[in-house]
């Protein structure tokens, strides 16, 4: 069988992989790194078995650059910096840097290296891992299957936009590069939802995506940001004030969501102050229970006497249409809403998705973690460090 590359442009990736790359470059090029594949699910066949693949796609991955036109477009948004984009006029992936290999029934990939050269093989890997699987299933059946969902989503949609509008409008977004189903049908995906539903459907986390069809990217920050400064001098106790503090600096006011879960959203708020609260457009919720977060947000803006409805919360945890518009209804006259829905738009087939992360787990040779507000979502590969986190931060 022919050589059929999973990756075939560099902007095929989160917007958040640039949005943190850029500050990274700017004040922190000498992090090292590690990353680790984990899945958290049981496949239906050993992941194992794709090893030879993913290496070959991990050789194709390093011959790719960012082409003119690529760069072109990445300069057209505000808040990239010339530098930046200089940077990455010349950037490739190296290969010495990414390693995969077989334990078992298990395949198990580490990325490591300087930060700013390892950080965005990322979610490469996680589609990657995710295309080279399902294409041993039926694609014909399971796009046509995908075909029927879709369609029924976006009719759940109209009937929802038809109601009375509350305060804030309904808005939603593609977050599902890391875990689709494959290329082909993510595009078909968002090139559906951005054609029939432009009143609901708002953009899309996938860059490559967002340009070739003229919709806006979103992203800001993801986990990997704020853990990094576990890792970079500052006291523990500091470091997500030193992240959000350099986010800043960074943008000026652009790129305003704030990521709360790192390390839970009771010890964040006890970081997220008054100079924070007004410096940040909104923040954004991965983990734990979406309805008590949300009352979280609004009772900490309450409390700082800031009007909640120049703020935005954003939901993004495992989200399908029935859960947003439920959210929506509960918060949407109180607060300006957004909603990321990944895996059900780009993996909603009729198969069993893979639930596989690629995450941060060592900056500058010191274990880093993330205390999820979702005990399932905890990431730590060190238990004494966990131990200690959750003391510093008063997390039982």
């Amino acid at each position: 069988m022919p050589f059929d590359p999973v990756i075939q442009s560099l902007l095929d990736t989160d917007l958040y992989k640039f949005t943190m790359w850029q500050p990274m470059l700017h004040r922190q090029t000498q992090t090292q790194a590690v990353y680790r594949f984990i899945c958290r699910n049981a496949p239906h066949y050993p992941l194992a078995e794709l090893l030879q693949e993913v290496d070959a796609q991990l050789d194709h991955l390093c011959t790719l650059c960012f082409r003119r036109d690529e760069l072109d477009y990445l300069a057209g948004l505000r808040f990239i910096k010339p530098d930046f984009v200089d940077f990455l006029r010349i950037f490739r992936f190296q290969r010495e840097f990414i390693r995969a290999w077989a334990e078992g029934d298990a395949l198990c990939i580490e990325a490591r290296g300087p930060q700013v050269h390892v950080m965005g093989f990322e979610i490469f890997v996680l589609a990657t891992v995710n295309e080279l699987y399902f294409r041993r299933f039926d694609g014909e059946a399971a796009r046509a299957e995908g075909r029927r969902r879709l369609a029924a989503k976006m009719d759940q949609v109209r009937a929802f936009l038809a109601e009375p509008a509350l305060a804030h409008p309904f808005e939603f977004f593609d977050f599902g590069v890391r875990r689709r189903y494959g290329r082909a049908w993510q595009r078909e995906v968002v090139t559906t939802l951005a054609r029939e539903l432009p009143q609901g459907f708002k953009g899309s986390s996938n860059v490559l995506l967002a340009r070739d069809l003229g919709i806006t990217p979103i992203g800001t920050m993801g986990h990997e940001y704020l853990q990094t400064f576990q890792g970079l001098g500052v006291r523990l106790r500091d470091f997500q004030r030193a992240a959000l503090e350099q986010w800043v600096q960074e943008y000026r006011g652009d790129l305003g969501i704030a990521l709360t879960d790192t390390v839970g959203m009771d010890a964040f708020l006890r970081d997220f102050d008054l100079y924070f609260a007004k410096l940040f457009d909104g923040l954004r919720h991965d983990s734990g229970d979406p309805v008590a977060w949300g009352e979280k947000a609004l009772a900490h803006y309450a409390r700082l006497r800031i009007d909640a409805h120049a703020k935005r919360l954003v939901f993004s945890d495992g989200l399908d249409v029935p859960k947003a518009i439920a959210l929506y209804r509960h918060f949407a006259d109180r607060v300006q809403l957004g909603f990321g829905i990944g895996t059900n738009l780009t993996n909603d087939v009729g198969l069993v998705p893979l639930n596989i992360v690629m995450k941060l787990v060592e900056a500058n040779g010191q274990p880093v973690a993330k205390l999820s507000d979702a005990p399932g979502k905890t990431l730590a590969t060190d238990p004494t460090f966990l131990a200690y986190l959750r003391q510093v931060f008063e997390v039982t």
